[in-house]
């Protein structure tokens, strides 16, 4: 209170005060921590350790792949610490460390490519400048330099155009190999070999050469990761990702009653802490690069573990994880009616609750099985469990239809008293038999026309009611369509004749978010046979 009568002052601290007490609070932490543990500097080193472990737990091959690079390096290195192989190759021998560093890839099918990429642009570098060489000193003192500058110059423009052809993008890496080798090996030549390029070639090709066989010995050997068995995986993941995803997303739209819903920021950041299937399905959309790149790479492998046959086709495996993320756009957009600022009443979304749980609770369990006959590398027939998700989304098809009614503004508002009662079951109301569904329909009609005749005779007493009503969902909603509360329309006085037909329309608006709903989840179930196409492809070919 500031001392008048009747009002009232508020402090709000700002964003910039919460941030610098939270800050001072961390540091005042800090500091306690440090004074137990013997200074901050020991507290920071324990965390960052804590956090090395904790990336090692997630994947435990980047604690291999780290080894096996460590033991190739050492391997080649003892070439220059032993004297005997030094005296033979001279300085020329860094050159095989070189290229296992370069060459060393996270897995074998990338090492092999990496290597093939290696070995053919040092091999038509090498011939390359051993023949401009040649040609340069025949040419005189005073032409040779001129003619390796000129030849520099084009070698370096040609590779540099060619890379970025499409149909030679996969080889890039061999045109920059191509260039920085052509280029050391003459400009060395010229000025450390007295004149003898050729020698200077050939002990850098040999030293290449065995830089890229200790690379290989020690990556297929020693632990080895498959770029195929990673493929495998990760194609498998991202199938029951989706599974889970789509029930998690039902079940939460289902059991949302309006109460709590996240901050704009969060939503618009994609900040759901309480929906780790919603990340694992995200990520699925974004492992396009990641599946193309490991199936490029498997390519380069040989037969191994349960791969034993040649020419694999992983390609099938891109194909089938470009279905399933066709899949997972509705499952996306699914997502997205469950944190929309327009929701359905909780009343009506749970008068099509049985219905909306076996269509998603079916299409679910399909795609999980689809997964594991990938996993398992078996083939099954999936006509009866593909039969059912269709039986039970025509179940849904024909509840959105019959009970359509409810979706539209000239559906009579329930009784104020009633409200927090939820509508009758469809499952009671549904019908196996036409005359059964045609008395239904008829006695709606009347129902409807009864209610009709009702409101014209007492507009004045049901307009109080339905205001209240209104005003109700609104406060329960925590939010409208537009976004305004009731009070501002009283505010406004509009409350008279504009009142109902905003009403209506804000009330039809948010019952079309359930419709939308129910298309999305029948679309998703459309595009499963697709996926059930696509997976059956691989196994033919894949001999499952």
């Amino acid at each position: 209170m500031n001392g008048k009568k009747g009002s009232m002052e508020i402090s709000i601290p700002c964003a910039t005060t919460k941030v610098m007490k939270q800050h001072d609070i961390e540091a005042n932490g800090d500091q306690k921590s440090g004074k137990k543990g013997g200074g901050g500097e020991s507290f920071s080193f324990r965390a960052w350790m804590w956090r090395v472990w904790e990336f090692t737990k997630e994947d435990s091959n980047r604690v291999k792949f780290a080894f096996k690079v460590g033991l190739a390096v050492l391997l080649v290195s003892l070439l220059i610490l032993f004297r005997a192989p030094y005296e033979v190759f001279g300085t020329n021998i860094i050159w095989s460390i070189l290229t296992v560093a370069i060459m060393f890839e996270y897995t074998v099918g990338a090492t092999f490519n990496r290597g093939f990429n290696r070995a053919l642009g040092s091999l038509l570098a090498g011939v390359l400048a051993i023949s401009v060489a040649q040609v340069a000193l025949r040419s005189g003192r005073v032409a040779e330099p001129i003619i390796i500058g000129i030849s520099i110059f084009i070698v370096g423009a040609v590779t540099s155009f060619m890379k970025l052809w499409p149909s030679l993008v996969p080889y890039e890496y061999g045109f920059r190999v191509i260039l920085f080798t052509y280029c050391l090996i003459v400009v060395s030549g010229y000025r450390m070999s007295m004149g003898n390029p050729m020698r200077t070639a050939m002990d850098r090709l040999y030293s290449i050469a065995i830089g890229g066989f200790v690379a290989v010995f020690v990556n297929v050997l020693v632990f080895p990761i498959w770029a195929g068995e990673l493929l495998h995986k990760e194609l498998v993941n991202n199938f029951n990702s989706v599974a889970d995803s789509l029930e998690e997303c039902v079940r939460k739209y289902l059991a949302d009653d309006g109460t709590e819903h996240p901050e704009f920021s969060k939503t618009v950041m994609d900040e759901f802490p309480d929906e780790p299937a919603y990340r694992k399905c995200r990520s699925t959309l974004n492992s396009s690069a990641k599946l193309e790149s490991l199936a490029v790479s498997a390519k380069w492998e040989p037969p191994h573990g349960r791969f034993r046959h040649f020419f694999y086709p992983w390609s099938e495996y891109v194909k089938v994880a470009a279905v399933l993320r066709y899949c997972a756009y509705e499952v996306m957009a699914l997502h997205g009616v469950l944190h929309s600022e327009i929701q359905a009443p909780y009343n009506l979304r749970i008068t099509f609750q049985s219905e909306i749980k076996e269509a998603s609770s079916q299409a679910a369990e399909l795609v999980r099985s689809l997964g594991q006959d990938i996993s398992n590398m078996k083939r099954t027939t999936m006509t009866s469990l593909l039969k059912r998700v269709h039986s039970s989304t025509e179940k849904l098809q024909r509840a959105i239809d019959i009970h359509s009614y409810l979706l539209t503004s000239s559906f009579d508002p329930p009784d104020s008293n009633n409200i927090s009662k939820p509508l009758p079951k469809l499952t009671q109301t549904l019908s196996s038999t036409f005359s059964d569904l045609q008395n239904q329909l008829q006695a709606v009609q009347l129902d409807r026309t009864t209610s009709l005749e009702k409101n014209q005779s007492t507009q004045q007493q049901t307009a109080e009611p339905y205001h209240e009503l209104m005003r109700k969902q609104s406060r329960r909603l925590h939010y409208s369509w537009p976004p305004r509360q009731v009070d501002a329309f009283e505010d406004d006085g509009s409350a008279g004749s504009d009142f109902l037909p905003r009403m209506k329309a804000f009330e039809s608006t948010a019952a079309l978010s359930l419709a939308t709903f129910t298309s999305l989840l029948i679309e998703f179930v459309a595009r499963l046979d697709h996926l059930v196409e696509a997976v059956d492809e691989l196994s033919k070919m894949a001999k499952f």
